[in-house]
């Protein structure tokens, strides 16, 4: 069998073969068929739906893994219901999240700073992180100062402020789903 190219793989990333109705159908169709009593999926889909109140992007399936286990919920609806957090939802739960964490940690100043310069705080991260790396193998000399100010700015109140609407939301997504889960696994 020949390899595929690089470019079809991508392509059937970005786009699945049966097109993303029926991709969505299967996550549909394998999430009913967990082989876990109703409780422990629910606990699974509190599990994904909380750590996507995280800031810890690129980690989520890893984290709601982690909680699932810890919770003893269905580790499979965990990954699966990471998904809470798309292109579409990262915007909200984003700033609800931050707007909580500047709450909590009692900085309400910094609320209408985020509108204005959140941006520019991830631009100036990147640019840092790129910099310092670049500067351990050459003899530039690293400043971490902009990595700070994110940190104190940015995620450190973004890690904070996700715990409660995370737990709200996990709630909620347990709530709803265990007597659909009993429902459909009765039927």
């Amino acid at each position: 069998r020949d390899r595929r190219p690089v470019w079809k793989i991508v392509a059937a990333f970005i786009w699945p073969k049966g097109g993303w109705s029926r991709a969505f159908q299967y996550v549909k169709h394998r999430l009913r068929r967990l082989p876990d009593p109703p409780h422990r999926i629910a606990r699974g889909i509190f599990s994904g739906i909380f750590v996507t109140f995280s800031p810890f992007f690129g980690l989520h399936f890893v984290a709601a893994a982690i909680v699932a286990w810890l919770m003893r919920g269905n580790i499979v609806a965990a990954l699966l219901s990471t998904f809470v957090g798309n292109p579409r939802t990262f915007v909200p739960i984003g700033v609800i999240s931050l707007q909580t964490g500047y709450f909590l940690l009692g900085r309400p100043h910094e609320r209408e700073e985020i509108h204005r310069s959140l941006g520019g705080k991830f631009v100036d991260a990147g640019r840092d992180l790129k910099d310092n790396l670049y500067a351990l193998f050459t003899d530039a000399e690293a400043d971490w100062n902009n990595l700070l100010i994110f940190y104190d700015e940015v995620f450190f109140p973004y890690m904070i402020g996700g715990i409660i609407p995370g737990i709200v939301a996990g709630l909620i997504g347990y709530y709803v789903s265990l007597p659909v889960i009993k429902a459909y696994q009765n039927r």
